[in-house]
């Protein structure tokens, strides 16, 4: 059996291209406080990092009453969503050192994707403006998958759409043809159950704790695609 190829690049967003983490804690911890909940740094980092704001609002009522609560939930995400969005209106998220650059390239040799768990209008606000902004045609947000990460459907959603994107006489691109970048653990095992291939970017835990990604790196700065290249098939580098 040939040796797959490289032909698509699936970034994760929040920890990998945005550096967007931090608020993002701040404005959840804030929403759920002001609903009678709390979410430590520790349990955020450690537990529900990756998983999407519907499925960590879920787990953390569920853990707390027992129960699911549809709209007590869908009141803390609004108002999370609020704080997020009246935040970012003064502070805009930065791209990552080293995310320009390496976007641009891939997007002359790969078809690209971002597969998040944020929601669509958060990664459309971070992404307005930039020089990436046209340059990552498929985009996966929370709003596209009934069930976020750790589960594969997040991915294999977006593979599909990267599919449709530009049907021709080439084969569909397989999972076993796709790198994931990704910067938690959730995302790991989301795309790694998705059959894909994963580079773990030590940007929000350290290289240690991503050890199930099938590489590691430090950041995307001074990352070439003959690097990526070499990562994808499992060289060492």
């Amino acid at each position: 059996m040939d040796e797959a190829r490289l032909r698509a690049i699936i970034f994760d967003f929040n920890g990998v291209i945005a550096d967007d983490e931090t608020p993002h804690l701040l404005t959840f911890q804030q929403a759920l406080q002001e609903d009678g909940l709390a979410l430590t740094k520790e349990d955020y980092y450690g537990v529900y990092l990756g998983m999407d704001e519907r499925n960590c609002a879920t787990a953390l009522v569920a853990s707390v009453t027992g129960t699911r609560d549809p709209l007590r939930i869908r009141r803390i995400l609004e108002r999370k969503a609020a704080l997020f969005r009246d935040y970012t209106a003064t502070h805009k998220p930065q791209l990552f050192p080293g995310v320009v650059k390496i976007v641009k390239r891939a997007a002359e040799r790969y078809r690209l994707a971002i597969a998040s768990g944020g929601t669509r209008e958060q990664l459309e606000f971070a992404l307005r403006d930039t020089p990436i902004e046209s340059d990552i045609a498929v985009i996966v947000s929370a709003e596209d998958t009934t069930i976020g990460k750790p589960d594969p459907a997040v991915y294999r959603v977006t593979l599909n759409r990267i599919n449709r994107l530009e049907p021709g006489p080439q084969s569909p691109i397989g999972p076993e043809e796709c790198l994931v970048i990704e910067d938690s653990l959730a995302g790991i095992h989301s795309a790694k159950a998705a059959g894909m291939q994963v580079i773990g970017l030590a940007t929000t835990y350290s290289a240690e704790q991503l050890c199930e990604a099938h590489s590691v790196i430090p950041s995307l700065e001074d990352l070439s695609l003959d690097r990526l290249e070499r990562l994808f098939r499992g060289e060492s580098c």
